[in-house]
C-alpha cells in the first residue's frame, strides 16, 4: 500500500512564506513525477508546480517566480517553498505523484489527503 502525507499548511499574512512537505510512503518501486496542486472553493482543482525525476521543474504563471518545487530522490519527498503570498493564495493544497509499486504492473497517480493554506491579514 503506498500513500501521500502531506504537512506544512496554515495562516499566513500576505507576503509571507510557507513551507509544504509530502513524503511517500508504503510498498514503493520508483516514483516518477511529483507536484502540488491547489483548489480554491468554487474553483476547479489547478497545478500548481511539477517537477520530474531528473529536476525539470515546471509552475502555474501565477506562482513563477515566488514558489519553488523541490524533490528528494531518495526519501521519496517532495518540498514547496511559498513566498510572497498573496490571498488569492488560498486554497487546499495536494500533493500528487505517479508512482510504481513493488509488484506492481504500471504507473498509477495518488494524491495526499490535501492541507489548507490560507493567506489573510
Amino acid at each position: 500500500q503506498v500513500q501521500l502525507v502531506e504537512s506544512g499548511g496554515g495562516l499566513v499574512q500576505p507576503g509571507g512564506s510557507l513551507r509544504l512537505s509530502c513524503a511517500a510512503s508504503g510498498s514503493i518501486f520508483s516514483v516518477g513525477y511529483m507536484g502540488w496542486y491547489r483548489q480554491a472553493p468554487g474553483k476547479q482543482r489547478e497545478t500548481v508546480a511539477t517537477i520530474s525525476r531528473s529536476g525539470n521543474a515546471n509552475y502555474a504563471d501565477s506562482v513563477k517566480g515566488r514558489f519553488t518545487i523541490q524533490r528528494d530522490i531518495g526519501k521519496n519527498t517532495v518540498v514547496l517553498q511559498l513566498s510572497s503570498l498573496k490571498p488569492e493564495d488560498t486554497a487546499v493544497y495536494y500533493c500528487n505523484a505517479e508512482i510504481f509499486s513493488l509488484g506492481g504492473h504500471e504507473w498509477i497517480d495518488y494524491w495526499g489527503q490535501g492541507t489548507q493554506v490560507t493567506v489573510s491579514s
